[in-house]
């Protein structure tokens, strides 16, 4: 469900505080607020927020001929990846750009009357989300803005024609004007603003891309794909199985489940100290996310903790839970009744219950005396590593949190101990 962000109001007061006024002309009049934000064909001579880091003034300026670039706005002679990579390899690297990064996007994206333009602008702020978040500061303008743009595509197209007659009458004598573009080319911006409304509720948690290694062009290439494939990570259940329909008709479990369950076992995982505790290379497991969103396991893994990081990385990033939200309080109310905590399974959605007992199958192998002694990780262990991914708490109270945290492991135990998952076996 969406919640309603700041309203209009509370965004222009944040801007009137937080925006770099700009001038123009010999008076160096200062430019309105609304022109500040609205599109602009030119250069910027200085960042739209207010900073006092000379390298940020700097690549601030830069950027906004690569997000130019980038909209088909400024010609360059870089494809739109590699503008792409440059952009947000700088906003990964240099936290205070991001801010930045995000309002000149706000920007170039506000009463743009060429529509290609206005799409990549989106485009582009799709895929900025899927490597980093605004600061929390800035968060809920950017929130407020894309909320905006949720069913606006009838509000985008009459603006475009209000302002391409405006130009037109200003503009009579022969004078070489901007490509005017009104047509639909690519997708609604509605659709875009959904997926980055999405997106930013989860990068907001998780904080994007970690690991040592700079964004590639792959990367790239991946997050603009994720605007319209749902990926394998971050989506629903039913989405997951919609898109392996094709690939995968009589699977009855998520491919990716299965098959990062099998590798975990295949490279020795259930004898391995520390497994799902000790996390593997980050890096690595970013190289395998990507490989395995395009249906594909390499050859090459020799680590159990990789496909392990990712398979617990796949349940947490599930749209929603493997347990829905609405079993949640079911679940710690029977965190030491075995009984009940079994017949909760039973009352899931078919496909959470498969799923869910595919995943307590799995931990039961671990659980197991023999593989415990190798790998130091018995019932509890598993369960305290495990339940952050199946259940989420839905309070801000720290104390309800810790609290719950205790029952969340609890009642996950009570499954690994007592739940007959026998009927499993084979099934995929």
């Amino acid at each position: 469900t969406l919640r309603k962000p700041i309203s209009q109001s509370s965004m222009a007061d944040w801007a009137s505080k937080n925006l770099n006024m700009h001038t123009q002309g010999i008076f160096r009049r200062r430019i309105s607020i609304s022109n500040m934000l609205s599109w602009n064909g030119g250069s910027i001579k200085k960042p739209m927020l207010i900073t006092s880091n000379r390298a940020i003034k700097k690549e601030a300026c830069e950027m906004f001929k690569l997000v130019q670039s980038y909209m088909g706005d400024r010609q360059t002679r870089m494809d739109r990846n590699h503008v792409a990579l440059v952009t947000v390899t700088k906003c990964w690297s240099v936290q205070g750009l991001r801010d930045e990064l995000y309002i000149q996007l706000i920007r170039q994206t506000t009463d743009n009357t060429c529509y290609r333009s206005l799409a990549w602008g989106w485009e582009l702020m799709a895929i900025s989300l899927a490597f980093f978040s605004p600061s929390p500061k800035f968060q809920s303008y950017l929130e407020g803005y894309i909320y905006r743009h949720l069913d606006s595509d009838e509000n985008i197209a009459q603006r475009i024609k209000e302002l391409v007659d405006l130009k037109t009458k200003k503009n009579s004598k022969s004078r070489k004007k901007r490509k005017q573009n009104t047509e639909d080319e690519g997708l609604p911006i509605s659709t875009y603003a959904r997926y980055c409304y999405r997106k930013l509720q989860k990068v907001a948690v998780t904080g994007g891309k970690k690991g040592l290694r700079k964004p590639t062009v792959e990367e790239i290439m991946h997050a603009r794909n994720a605007i319209v494939t749902p990926s394998l990570f971050g989506s629903s259940l039913e989405e997951i199985m919609l898109r392996q329909q094709d690939m995968y008709p009589g699977n009855k479990l998520p491919w990716v489940q299965t098959q990062l369950s099998q590798q975990v076992l295949a490279l020795g995982g259930e004898q391995t100290e520390g497994i799902f505790r000790i996390p593997g290379d980050i890096d690595e497991v970013n190289a395998l996310k990507l490989q395995v969103d395009q249906w594909r396991i390499p050859s090459s893994l020799s680590d159990p903790n990789i496909p392990a990081s990712l398979l617990k990385l796949w349940y947490r990033e599930l749209e929603e839970p493997v347990i829905p939200q609405q079993f949640y309080t079911e679940c710690i109310s029977n965190y030491e009744n075995p009984d009940a905590a079994v017949a909760v399974v039973q009352l899931l959605p078919e496909l959470n219950r498969l799923v869910l007992c595919y995943l307590i199958h799995f931990l039961q192998i671990f659980a197991q005396p023999s593989n415990v002694g190798r790998t130091k990780m018995d019932v509890n262990n598993l369960a305290m590593v495990m339940a952050p991914n199946c259940l989420r708490c839905q309070s801000d109270d720290p104390r309800v949190i810790f609290e719950n945290t205790r029952k969340e492991m609890s009642f996950l135990r009570m499954l690994i101990v007592h739940l007959d998952t026998s009927f499993i076996k084979g099934l995929v």
